[in-house]
């Protein structure tokens, strides 16, 4: 049953607390709606729209260096997840023994952890890098310049490597690895400055 007021002093007592009754309905509701404004606002700025990979608005042949550059860094720390991220599933890398190659991405990975416990301090420099594109195919040659601890002991190291690279899904992916060491030269024996002595009879 709804509120009837009797007298004028009543319906006016009425009035002036239905009108601040809706003066405060309509103050909560702004407050309401400007606060829900407000965090859906804050919300969009705190969860920005996902910003493109900027490495597609680079040329191709500069999106291969910044793969092999980051794939060396992460060679270098020991970064396996880095290291993945370059490298195909069913990639295929020449063996640096004579044994058949090291296929898949698992298989290199065992390998290199191998390699990877028995060496500290590394450091692999890389130049004179040559890159040629063709379609969704790519090869890279480089020299690199390896220096660290190798089973306790310092160690040197020059190389070269080939790699083949496949685009895939708009990312340069390692398909295959081929890298090999340059034998270092052996000192030649010492000459002597005189001939060896006749022998006797």
């Amino acid at each position: 049953m709804m509120f009837e007021p009797r007298n004028s002093q009543n319906l006016w007592l009425f009035a002036r607390r239905a009108s601040s009754f809706l003066i405060l309905l309509s103050l909560s509701l702004a407050l309401a709606t400007g606060a829900f404004a407000q965090k859906n606002k804050k919300k969009t700025q705190d969860d920005p729209a996902p910003t493109p990979n900027p490495m597609l608005s680079l040329p191709q042949e500069q999106q291969i260096d910044y793969v092999i550059s980051d794939l060396l860094g992460a060679w270098q720390v020991g970064d396996i997840e880095k290291l993945h991220s370059h490298y195909a599933e069913d990639v295929s890398v020449v063996n640096g023994i004579w044994a058949p190659p090291v296929v898949g991405w698992t298989n290199y990975l065992a390998s290199y952890q191998l390699q990877r416990a028995r060496t500290q301090q590394v450091r692999l420099d890389r130049l004179n890098t040559l890159i040629r594109i063709d379609g969704n195919f790519a090869w890279a040659s480089y020299q690199w310049d390896f220096s660290g601890v190798v089973d306790g002991t310092p160690a040197t190291a020059e190389g070269q490597t080939t790699l083949i690279l496949e685009k895939r899904a708009d990312n340069w992916i390692i398909v295959h690895n081929h890298t090999s060491i340059v034998p270092t030269a052996q000192p030649a024996p010492a000459v002597s400055a005189t001939p060896p002595a006749a022998a006797k009879p």
